[in-house]
C-alpha cells in the first residue's frame, strides 16, 4: 500500500457517517477550503497539479458540492422543470414513464436534474408561475405542444428559457424556441407499408378525433402509403377517443361494414381494443386479421401473441433535448433549428 493509499485509508476510517464535506476534501488534499471551492467552480484558477490533487480527493471521497450554496453563488440551480400529467385510465400508454427515465439519465450526465411538478388539469399554466417566482429552475421542458396551448407563449413572454418535446404546430418555420419531435406520419406509414408488403389491400385506420393534430398527422402516414400503392381508403377510417373501449367499438363497425384484413392504429391502446374484438369473434391476430399499434408500450411487448408497434426513439429525443438546453443556457445562448427524429417498426406476431 502506498503512502497516499494509507492516508486515504486512515482518513476514511475516521470519517463520520454523514456525506463528505468541502472541509473533508480540503483536509485529504492538503489544501485550503477556498482551493477546493475553486476546483469545483473556477478550475482555471488552479495549477494543474493542485487541481488534479483536489479532483482525486473529490473522487475518492465521493464528494458532491452543496447544490443550494452553489446556486446562491452562480445563480444557477441546474434544475430543469418538467410538468407531468396523471396517467390516463383505460389506456395502454406508458410513453411518459419511458421518456422521463431517459431524460433523467441524460440530464444527469450533463450536470442537470429534472424537477417534476404537476398542476390543475383545467389550467395549463398551473405550476409554472410558482417555479419562476421562486427561481427554482433554470429552464423548462414542455411536452404539451398542442395547438392553442398557452404555455409556450406564456413562458416566452416572461423570457423563461424552455425547450419543447413536440413541434410548434402553428408554424414551425418561425419558432423562436428549440424543439425536438418525432415524425409520427412516418411511423404510421411504416406500419401501413409493412402490411402492404404482407399482401394486405384492405387496411383500416383507427385514429383519434379530428381536433388532434398529432392524430391527423399519423392518419396522413396511413393515407399516403395507401394512395401511393393505389389502394382505396374510402370507408376504412375511424376517429375515436383514445380508449380500449373506443378502439373495440370502431373495430366492430369496420369489420361489419368494410371487412378489412388489417388494422393500423394511432396508439397501442386502440390496437388493444382491436385485439379484444378479434378474440371475441374467434379471429386470430396475425393469421386472420393483422394489427399494428403505435408507441411500442409494455403492453405491446407482453400481450399474446405480441403486438407489432411503432417505436419512438425517446432515448435519442432526450439526448437532443438536453443538447438544446445546453445551447439555450450557454453564454451566449444558442437556439438551433428544430430536430425531427424518425421512428422504427417493431414487428411481432400480430402481423
Amino acid at each position: 500500500m502506498t503512502s497516499q493509499e494509507e492516508a486515504v485509508s486512515r482518513f476514511v476510517a475516521r470519517m463520520p457517517a454523514a456525506p463528505p464535506t468541502l472541509a473533508d476534501v480540503a483536509e485529504l488534499a492538503g489544501v485550503s477550503r477556498q482551493t477546493v471551492s475553486n476546483a469545483v467552480n473556477n478550475p482555471d484558477l488552479l495549477r494543474e497539479d493542485t487541481l488534479a490533487r483536489v479532483q482525486a480527493a473529490i473522487e475518492q471521497l465521493g464528494y458532491q458540492p452543496n447544490r443550494a450554496a452553489r446556486s446562491l453563488r452562480t445563480r444557477a440551480s441546474h434544475l430543469i422543470g418538467l410538468k407531468i400529467a396523471p396517467a390516463q385510465e383505460n389506456t395502454a400508454n406508458a410513453l411518459m414513464d419511458r421518456f422521463i427515465h431517459a431524460l433523467v439519465d441524460t440530464s444527469r450526465e450533463a450536470g442537470y436534474h429534472i424537477l417534476l411538478f404537476t398542476g390543475e388539469p383545467e389550467d395549463p399554466l398551473a405550476g409554472y408561475d410558482d417555479l419562476l417566482r421562486s427561481t427554482a429552475v433554470d429552464a423548462f421542458i414542455i411536452t404539451d405542444t398542442y395547438l392553442g396551448n398557452p404555455a409556450a407563449g406564456w413562458l416566452r413572454s416572461r423570457r423563461a428559457p424552455f425547450v419543447a418535446f413536440g413541434r410548434p404546430w402553428e408554424d414551425e418555420s418561425v419558432a423562436t424556441h428549440p424543439w425536438v419531435d418525432i415524425d409520427s406520419a412516418a411511423g404510421a406509414e411504416l406500419a401501413t407499408r409493412h402490411l402492404i408488403e404482407r399482401g394486405h389491400t384492405r387496411i383500416a385506420w383507427i385514429g383519434w378525433r379530428k381536433d388532434s393534430l398529432l392524430g391527423e398527422e399519423r392518419r396522413s402516414g396511413w393515407s399516403r402509403a395507401m394512395h401511393d400503392s393505389g389502394l382505396a381508403t374510402t370507408g376504412l377510417a375511424s376517429r375515436v377517443e383514445d380508449t380500449i373501449a373506443s378502439g373495440r367499438a370502431a373495430t366492430v363497425a369496420l369489420l361489419d361494414e368494410a371487412a378489412p384484413t388489417a388494422f393500423v392504429c394511432a396508439s397501442d391502446t386502440l390496437a388493444m381494443g382491436v385485439l379484444h374484438e378479434l378474440y371475441e369473434r374467434g379471429l386470430r391476430p396475425g393469421h386472420d386479421v393483422a394489427v399494428t399499434g403505435f408507441d411500442d408500450s409494455q403492453v405491446a411487448q407482453t400481450v399474446p401473441p405480441g403486438l407489432t408497434s411503432v417505436r419512438q426513439p425517446l432515448e435519442e429525443a432526450a439526448v437532443e433535448l438536453v443538447k438544446a438546453l445546453e445551447g439555450l443556457l450557454g453564454n451566449p445562448p444558442y437556439v438551433g433549428p428544430g430536430v425531427m427524429l424518425q421512428p422504427t417498426l417493431v414487428v411481432r406476431s400480430t402481423t
